[in-house]
Formats: structure tokens, sequence, C-alpha cells
């Protein structure tokens, strides 16, 4: 039989410690929540911004004709749209969760090779315990806390991931010599 008279005897824990310490809990897992959906929207972003310019590899045109048209007004607004879908645009929850405001795609074909740049901008995370001081007083002219206070609680920040695919010359297929 299990003695349970000792576990009686002991003192509790003091309730005002928990209650003290349990905001500075909140404020920290707030704080990992946070950097894990940026996390996971670098993710997203390198795996929409491959498909990006797979997809434009593979389907966009060499002629002057259909590049200046099909391409531009089709195709890399279908790919986008694809893109936000998939970062989480379209879905409330995952837009808030990952703090989501805007996406702009831009596809560069003057070079040697396709350079497709996906730019995802994030509101400011905003929370409002820490940003009703003063920046100034809080960071005291430092600069990484400058810039770490302008992106919780000003202007939020940018993630890009820039792609760089060839064309797609779509050669004709190899003909073995005795198959004439």
């Amino acid at each position: 039989m299990l003695n349970l008279s000792c576990l009686r005897s002991r003192k509790g824990q003091a309730t005002t410690e928990v209650v003290l310490l349990f905001p500075f809990f909140v404020i920290f897992i707030v704080f990992i929540i946070k950097i894990f959906g940026l996390l996971v929207l670098t993710q997203k972003m390198e795996i929409a911004g491959y498909y990006a310019g797979r997809r434009y590899q593979l389907q966009s045109h060499t002629t002057d004709t259909f590049a200046n048209s099909w391409d531009r007004r089709y195709l890399q607004k279908d790919i986008q749209t694809k893109v936000e879908n998939y970062l989480g645009f379209n879905n409330p929850g995952m837009r808030k969760f990952l703090s989501l405001q805007d996406l702009k795609m831009t596809v560069d074909t003057g070079s040697t090779y396709i350079k497709i740049k996906i730019t995802a901008r994030t509101k400011p995370f905003n929370i409002k315990f820490l940003c009703n001081y003063n920046k100034d007083h809080v960071c005291q002219n430092k600069s990484n806390c400058l810039r770490g206070y302008s992106f919780l609680c000003e202007k939020g920040g940018e993630i890009s991931v820039i792609k760089y695919v060839g064309f797609n010359e779509r050669p004709l297929p190899y003909l073995r010599p005795e198959s004439k």
C-alpha cells in the first residue's frame, strides 16, 4: 500500500510566485510561436519559389508574340495566384498566424537565366505589452534593438526568395540512326 501521508505534510507552492511569473511565460510562448511562424513562412516561400520557377520554365514561350502577351497576362498571374493560395493568403487563419500582408512576384527574362523573385511582406506583430513604450527609451540607440523594435511594432518585414531557371528550348527528341 502506498503511503500518501508524506505528500500531505508538504507545503504548497506559493500562488504569488506563479501569478507573477505567468505573464513572462505567456510572452515567451508568444515569441516562440511567432518565430516558428516566420520559419514556416520561409520554408513555404522556398517551395513556392521552386514551383514558380519550374512552372514558368516549362510553360513560358521564347517567341516575342507569346512572351509579351500570354506569359505576362495569364501565366504570371496564374502562378502568383497559386503561390498566394499555397502560402495562405486565402485562408484567414493562416494569414493571421503568419502575419501576411501582401505578395509580389517579378519575372526577369533579360539575361541568360530567368530570374523569379517572390517577396512576401508581413505585418508588424504589434504585441501591445511591448509596443506601448517609446523606441528611443527602450533601445537607447542600439542598431539591432532598433531594427527589432521596428520589425515587431512599426513596419513588419519582408522575406524574399530568388530562383534562377534556364529557358526551355524544347529540343527535338533524339532519333536513332537505324529507325529511319
